[in-house]
């Protein structure tokens, strides 16, 4: 494909290929292409074969912060914003320091924007990530690494170090949560291009759920927090299975973002 650097026409081949956003798309493309016309074609080609805007321009906007990601990384969605503007709010105006961990972390923009917020606020955070593919350990470790923040790799709460456990006031679990038979219906850019692991949450979406709601009791300090994002009808299972395990659940739901949280927390 060859396309002029006229604005319209990368437009237009964005436009045929189907996407919703050409205008916006076209202007972060020619930005990243620099005047290169060669390195335009090549990056609307890829575009236009499906390639997620993001793994071209190599970073992804959330919460207001650029976020590094790579081709084989989840790509934070828009939505998972409301996540983390539940776990800055339900820090305590006033709280001097807190233990923020970021499991299924992926390239870490919940811990990232979390605590940054929240350091804002004037809380001190101490802030862990983990996850289970080497591919967003790595691209994690290069966000974090600007806060210092540890990013380790391995199974949910066996890639922790056990002096968190009992520590954790604020975990951040953004879970795979489709259905598996339904991950064929989710967009050729996720499904072709971002990792199973990250997408797949077995028969109901909440196997990886289950495995962070039974760990989580042990590792919150008391009065501590687990927020997962979940779709609107996993509510019910999600705060059974929470209560289940000790956490007092709760549900908070935007229609801003089209978002729903589920939140298990550790009596004091």
């Amino acid at each position: 494909m060859h396309v002029s650097a006229a604005p319209a026409d990368v437009i237009v081949a964005l436009r045929a290929a189907g996407c919703v956003f050409a205008e916006d798309e076209a202007a972060l493309l020619l930005a990243a292409a620099a005047g290169d016309a060669a390195r335009l074609d090549a990056l609307v080609a890829q575009r236009v074969a499906g390639t997620p805007l993001e793994y071209l321009l190599g970073w992804v906007e959330f919460r207001g912060v650029r976020v590094g990601v790579r081709p084989g990384v989840f790509v934070p969605r828009q939505r998972t914003a409301f996540l983390v503007e539940q776990a800055v709010a339900g820090v305590a105006p006033g709280t001097a320091q807190a233990c923020v961990v970021d499991l299924c972390c992926g390239c870490g923009a919940l811990g990232l924007t979390a605590a940054t917020e929240l350091t804002a606020h004037g809380c001190a955070v101490e802030l862990v990530a983990a996850d289970i593919d080497p591919v967003a350990v790595a691209c994690a470790r290069e966000n974090l690494a600007p806060l210092s923040a540890p990013v380790f790799g391995g199974d949910l709460f066996d890639a922790l170090p056990g002096d968190l456990r009992g520590r954790i006031d604020v975990l951040l679990a953004n879970t795979p949560y489709v259905p598996s038979e339904r991950v064929a219906d989710m967009p050729p850019e996720a499904r072709e291009h971002e990792p199973l692991v990250a997408l797949d949450g077995g028969a109901d979406g909440l196997d990886v759920f289950r495995r962070v709601a039974e760990g989580a009791a042990s590792w919150l300090a008391p009065g501590g927090t687990v927020l997962v994002e979940t779709s609107t009808g996993q509510v019910d299972t999600a705060c059974a299975v929470l209560a289940e395990h000790g956490l007092v659940p709760r549900v908070e739901h935007s229609e801003e973002y089209y978002a729903t949280v589920v939140l298990g927390t550790r009596s004091v």
